[in-house]
């Protein structure tokens, strides 16, 4: 089956599109940020797909709005035994209760968390946020060097923040970047995917086609990357009839 892919935002929501040999159109909600995705017949063009976006538009935002008010991972009780996730990789974690600053190591395939016997739940939660975001602060910038080289520009000023609804973002007037602490989470390919995608916003504003050619031109693989990144969706609803 071939398969063309293209980027869209619709007021304010930007809509990853893959054209397939299919009959109907689908729209799918995966978190966990509410990317949207429309599976889209090859006979349809982006127009034609903005437009069925639209009129599903209050549809999305419920799903959206559920994802958003759903549980998540970051209210675990930070006990041993629980899982949690780094660089892809789902580990145990142990809690060691010992004086002294509270802080994580990788030990094997577990988490170990030494921390005082007096830390409460949340601020566990809050050591491995920091955790986390140190995990990005090694890692963003041999990255960001590496394709400050490949696509001969330069970033200024990039920062770590919790973000609800993207992966990163870009200031193209600033070149500032912002990368989402969740990405400390996922494979390091996810990470470096990010990173081209948002540096590729210096070249173009919008998820056109301009924008997917230089992808594919710089990152071949990145549709399967995106995918590792998102995961399995929300909702999906199916739409017949579309022309």
């Amino acid at each position: 089956m071939s398969t063309a892919s293209a980027y869209l935002t619709v007021r304010g929501i930007d809509v990853d599109v893959i054209y397939k040999d299919i009959k109907n159109l689908h729209i799918g909600v995966y978190p966990p940020l509410g990317r949207v995705r429309v599976a889209a017949p090859e006979r349809l063009d982006d127009e034609q797909v903005r437009l069925a976006v639209i009129q599903r538009l209050p549809w999305i935002k419920r799903q959206r709005e559920q994802l958003k008010a759903a549980p998540r991972q970051t209210e675990r009780e930070m006990v041993t035994g629980e899982s949690h996730y780094v660089w892809g990789l789902r580990r145990r974690l142990k809690v060691v209760e010992r004086p002294g600053r509270t802080h994580f190591e990788v030990d094997g395939d577990r988490l170990v968390l030494y921390t005082p016997s007096s830390t409460t739940a949340e601020q566990r939660r809050a050591a491995l946020d920091q955790y986390h975001r140190q995990q990005l602060r090694e890692a963003i910038p041999d990255v960001i060097e590496t394709w400050e080289q490949k696509l001969e520009v330069s970033v200024p000023k990039w920062t770590i923040r919790r973000m609800k609804t993207k992966w990163g973002s870009c200031n193209r007037e600033t070149r500032h970047l912002w990368f989402n602490v969740e990405l400390a989470k996922k494979h390091p390919d996810c990470l470096e995917y990010i990173v081209v995608h948002e540096m590729a916003h210096y070249f173009e504003r919008n998820h056109g086609e301009r924008f997917t050619k230089l992808m594919d031109k710089h990152l071949p693989d990145w549709r399967s990357r995106r995918e590792q990144l998102n995961g399995s969706p929300l909702a999906q609803e199916d739409w017949g009839g579309t022309s």
